[in-house]
């Protein structure tokens, strides 16, 4: 049998979250470049006729852009005989396009960097499993047995997790853990803490890698936020530290997590959020089910507050201090864009440190009614949009020609949902997402 050379797999994560790409030969296993069409940020999930969306260029002749990256970015695929990468978009004149969410999570990166402070961030998945009759139809998989925290063929008894597993080991894409979550058939995938972008190319990466394998063994693995109706919602739960430029925790603040003695940068991140907390639901849970799972008391995101040890709030400080101190922000979607949603989580952080935002106090109830400081998120998509194109503020500083963008899709996307509801509402999405 003849060996063929292997071939690269070149992908982005697009305004939907979709991973786009196109396989290359082994010549372009460098740093290089391919190109795709701009308006690729103007299809919707349903592949409508190409909309007129802000930056695309649609109406302009359908120009190119170019997929650009490092040979040193490149890793080992889950196929066999191919390799991986993402990269960043830009125009033909050499401009950022403006709706590329890598290159909004590398301008977050690099406002922190000004300031001495490297961003780290740890994510967590969360998903559910289906399977799929003949007839097209989803059903739930079937895991007899199951329990939260659950491990063995009681749980999957595909052994679709193990084969998830096995397959990051291979090829060098870092868990942390897989375990099943509170409903079944639900699980979470926690990826090594890393450098920001580093981290949430692992983390696009690895949400494809899974997807795929799971196909492979029958199943249908969705990030979706709500796809069983009286269930669990499914989070991307981003931890943050940052690093100085002595290489040590900077959010450090003892031995264990107190929130009394948080330190002026802690505090800064945290009041950022508290600001700006409505409008970042518009970006972290964009799509027309995320507001059934932002709902009171469902450990989701939705309240305005923060606290210690608590997964009732949005921001809960890691009960770990010293070197392994961490913030966890808790409102993002699991198929939200993570470069979308770290570059956010980072912005509204640097807007509350930089400005010197004062700090709401802790939350002291039980979490689930909120207190009298606290508020929630909206009610529908429409809502949190409508917050996040009055919040200047955070809409320049994670990229207003990402943000014009993401605004015009998703109110075509409300339009697109709005007879929509329950099981109908995840079937038009859950190919995708």
């Amino acid at each position: 049998m003849t060996d063929h050379p292997p071939r690269l797999r070149a992908m982005f994560c697009d305004h939907l979250s979709i991973m786009r790409g196109k396989y290359l030969p082994a010549a372009k296993i460098r740093d290089d470049e391919s190109r795709f069409a701009r308006p690729t940020f103007s299809v919707h999930y349903d592949k409508d006729l190409l909309i007129e969306a802000p930056g695309t260029l649609c109406l302009q002749g359908i120009p190119d852009m170019a997929l650009r990256w490092k040979g040193d970015e490149i890793r080992q695929g889950w196929e066999p005989n191919t390799k991986i990468v993402t990269g960043d978009l830009y125009a033909g004149d050499g401009s950022e396009i403006p709706m590329c969410p890598r290159l909004a999570l590398k301008r977050a990166v690099a406002a922190w960097e000004a300031h001495g402070l490297t961003p780290k961030v740890g994510i967590e998945l969360e998903a559910y499993a289906f399977t799929r009759a003949d007839d097209g139809s989803l059903a739930p998989y079937d895991t007899p047995g199951g329990v939260v925290y659950g491990t063995g063929n009681f749980t999957d008894p595909r052994g679709v997790t193990t084969a998830i597993w096995n397959k990051a080991q291979e090829i060098g894409l870092p868990l942390d853990l897989i375990t099943a979550e509170y409903d079944m058939p639900q699980y979470e995938f926690t990826l090594t803490f890393d450098t920001a972008v580093e981290h949430v190319d692992t983390v696009v990466l690895f949400r494809q890698m899974a997807r795929e394998i799971a196909f492979d063994h029958g199943l249908i693995l969705t990030f979706l936020p709500k796809p069983i109706p009286g269930k669990g919602g499914s989070g991307m739960h981003i931890n943050l530290s940052f690093t100085d430029h002595n290489g040590a925790n900077a959010l450090a603040n003892g031995d264990h997590g107190d929130p009394a003695n948080l330190n002026d940068l802690a505090k800064g991140c945290i009041a950022g959020w508290m600001r700006h907390h409505k409008a970042m639901a518009g970006l972290m849970a964009p799509n027309a089910q995320s507001y059934n799972r932002l709902q009171p008391a469902s450990l989701s995101g939705y309240w305005c507050n923060w606290g210690g040890d608590n997964r009732n709030v949005t921001v809960r400080l890691s009960a770990e201090g010293g070197k392994k101190a961490r913030l966890e922000h808790r409102m993002a979607d699991a198929a939200s864009n993570p470069y979308t949603a770290v570059a956010t989580v980072l912005q509204a952080a640097l807007l509350g440190y930089e400005g010197k935002y004062p700090l709401q106090p802790l939350e002291t109830g039980d979490g689930f009614t909120g207190n009298d400081a606290s508020h929630g998120t909206a009610a529908t998509l429409t809502e949190a949009l409508n917050d996040l194109a009055a919040d200047t503020a955070l809409s320049n500083a994670v990229g207003a020609g990402l943000v014009e963008n993401h605004l015009f899709m998703k109110r075509a996307e409300v339009e697109k949902t709005a007879n929509l509801e329950s099981e109908a509402l995840r079937d038009w999405y859950i190919w995708y997402l």
